[in-house]
This record gives structure tokens, C-alpha cells and sequence, in this order.
């Protein structure tokens, strides 16, 4: 019955009748407004969300004990008690397993769709209603014989798990250093670090793996600096958010920055596979189709780049002295827009990059 009441809702539910979006679950029970949730991160295959988030959305309460390492919801079946290092559920006597156990993600506990579905809702005295307009992907089976017939069907390499790759994010100026100043006297660095930290949100809340900002608050960091943290190759790749300043109004739209490749590269004819390259093509393109105007991709020497083969961007977000794009660049949807179309240009990155490995070692295979 509890199937056939999360199927249904949706559909005599106004409140549910949206397009679908990017991480968004909508949570509630009867007689009450539906709650809308964006803070969803995917792991392990599946939709985690914060447990406080969930018990708020439907009316019930709950606690972590610091001390004991649980925590506890009050239910109309008893009280349930989860932990992030159990993977069980226990109420009262009755233990129940859990399949993807509760954990610690950026911060809050969180606990899996399936277990809201599953085994919370069968606890509520009221039905449950929850869509999630943006479930995870099925990750591929690790059964030891579902990798076999992969391999002997395929006759190449399985695609590489994008949600292991490490991001690092350098948002511009700090500190002493503004940056430009736009007409209303807003400074460079507030705008370059609210859209890193959407993008960071972004990508812990897409994949297992640690994102790595050069800056996270209102302080100076040397270029060096900037170097220095995604020197000892860690990362992936590098975006460097800056924004820009003119004389007049008139120049407008995103730049894209990447260092001039060097000379012994350019007589190998390897500048149509620079990785770099393809970064800024990949975030071109995401960038145009979210609304926004790519005036260029540039070679050119920028400090913040600095050598070495990690593929790395610069990204000028726009001119704060264009009233239009000042508006565009504070507006609190727009940054998100933004840090969206850097999120889906790197995963595609991250794609063409596999596919390209797949098809170097394609000959080997066979």
C-alpha cells in the first residue's frame, strides 16, 4: 500500500505538479504543505538527505546523543535509533537492516531515500508523500560476474567513476585584495567566493571526494599559495573564478583563459588535445546552454594558471561595470545558474576524458 501511495501522490497533489530539477525532493504527509528539499547529495548509487531536513519536512522529532554516537526518532511505532556506524535500524526490541547506512556528509547526519521510503514511512501514523524530481543513476553492479559479461560484451574498459575525481576551485582575490569594483563599490572577491562555494555545494553533493578551495573565506592568499595547494597533484583539474572591470559599460559576457601551450607541444600539432582545451570547450558549452554568453576562449599567460599539466581555466565571470551584468552577476539564482553550468561542464569533461582513455586502450582489449 505504501508503494502505491508514493506512485499516486503526485498526481493529486498540486503542490507537486512542478518540472523536474536539479536535486530537488519534495517531503510531506497529509493536510500539510509539501517541503521542498535542495540539499541532496548522491552517493553509494542513491539520494542522501539530512535527517533533521526529513523529520522537520513531516512533524517529527529527533536528537543525536553525543554521547552514545545515535540518534533518535520519536515515532508512533516506538522510538528508532540509527547510528553512522551501525547499518541497522532498531525500535524497541525489532532490528532491521539498513541498506545504505547512515553517514556523516558535509557536516549533517543523512540518511538514504531508501531508508525514508522503506523503513521511516512505515513508522508515521499518517502516509508519506515523496518525489525526487532528480533520483541518482544506478551505479553499475560490483557483482564479480555482472563486471565479467560487462568486459566480454564490451571489449573495453568500464567507464571511469567521475564521482572520485577531485575538483579544485581558486575564487579570486581575498583580503586586502578586492579585486575589481563594481558600480554600487561590490567587490570582485565576494562575488568570485559565493560562486565557488556553490559550485563546492554542488560537487560534494554529487560525488565521494574532496573539493578543494584555495580560499573559503574573506582572506588574502599569495599566488603561490594558490599554486601550492593543487601542486602535489591531487586535483583533477583547476577553475579559477575572477570577474572583470572596464572603463565603459560596453564589453560584456564570460571569458575563458587557459596558459599558451608550450613551443615543443605546438610542433607536435598537440594543441587540439590540449586537456586544458577541452575543460574550457566543455564549460563553453554548458555555459551557452544555460543562458549565458561565452565571448571567448583565450590563450594567455595568467599567473593564477601557472605551468605544469594539470587542465586548468581562468573564468572571468563578466564586467561590473555593465549594469546588466553586474544585476545578473548578484543575483542569487544567477550565481547558482552559474555554478551549475561549471558543474555539468566539468562532468563532461570528466566524460570525453574516459571516453578517450577507453579508446586508447581499445586495441589492447582486443
Amino acid at each position: 500500500m505504501l508503494r502505491f501511495i508514493l506512485l499516486i501522490l503526485p498526481l493529486l497533489n498540486p503542490l507537486f505538479w512542478l518540472p523536474p530539477a536539479h536535486a530537488l525532493v519534495e517531503i510531506g504527509t497529509p493536510g500539510n504543505e509539501a517541503v521542498r528539499i535542495d540539499e541532496i547529495y548522491q552517493r553509494e548509487g542513491t539520494s542522501f538527505l539530512a535527517i533533521d531536513d526529513v523529520l522537520m519536512a513531516i512533524g517529527v522529532s529527533g536528537e543525536w546523543d553525543s554521547v552514545e554516537h545515535v540518534y533518535r526518532i520519536r515515532t508512533s511505532s516506538g522510538r528508532a535509533i540509527i547510528s553512522p556506524g551501525s547499518q541497522f535500524l532498531k525500535v524497541g526490541e525489532n532490528i532491521t537492516p539498513i541498506v545504505h547506512r547512515p553517514r556523516f556528509i558535509d557536516g549533517k547526519l543523512r540518511v538514504s531515500e531508501d531508508f525514508i521510503q522503506r523503513q521511516l514511512a512505515p513508522l508515521l501514523s499518517a502516509p508519506l508523500y515523496y518525489v525526487n524530481h532528480d533520483p541518482a543513476q544506478v551505479e553499475p553492479s560490483n557483482d564479480p560476474l555482472d563486471r565479467l559479461f560487462s568486459f566480454l560484451l564490451r571489449k573495453k574498459t568500464p567507464a571511469g567513476d567521475h564521482s572520485k575525481r577531485i575538483v579544485a576551485i581558486d575564487p579570486g582575490h581575498g583580503g586586502r585584495d578586492p579585486g575589481a569594483l563594481g558600480l554600487d563599490g561590490i567587490k570582485e572577491k565576494e562575488l568570485t567566493l559565493a560562486v565557488a562555494e556553490r559550485l563546492e555545494k554542488l560537487l560534494k553533493m554529487h560525488q565521494d571526494a574532496p573539493v578543494l578551495l584555495t580560499r573559503n573565506d574573506d582572506y588574502a592568499v599569495e599566488p603561490q599559495q594558490r599554486l601550492e595547494i593543487v601542486a602535489d597533484g591531487v586535483a583533477d583539474v583547476m577553475i579559477s573564478v575572477h570577474a572583470q572591470s572596464y572603463f565603459t559599460s560596453s564589453p560584456s559576457g564570460i571569458l575563458i583563459y587557459i596558459q599558451p601551450q608550450l613551443e615543443q607541444e605546438l610542433l607536435a600539432g598537440m594543441f587540439a588535445e590540449s586537456s586544458s582545451m577541452r575543460l574550457a570547450a566543455s564549460l563553453q558549452q554548458a555555459l551557452t546552454e544555460a543562458g549565458f554568453v561565452v565571448r571567448a576562449i583565450q590563450q594567455q599567460s595568467v599567473l593564477p594558471l601557472g605551468r605544469g599539466d594539470l587542465p586548468r581555466v581562468l573564468v572571468e565571470l563578466g564586467n561590473l561595470v555593465n549594469p546588466d551584468e553586474l544585476a545578473e552577476l548578484k543575483d542569487a539564482t544567477r550565481q547558482q545558474d552559474l555554478a551549475r553550468a561549471f558543474f555539468d561542464g566539468v562532468q563532461s569533461y570528466f566524460q570525453q576524458q574516459q571516453e578517450i582513455a577507453n579508446e586508447h586502450v581499445q586495441p589492447a582489449a582486443q
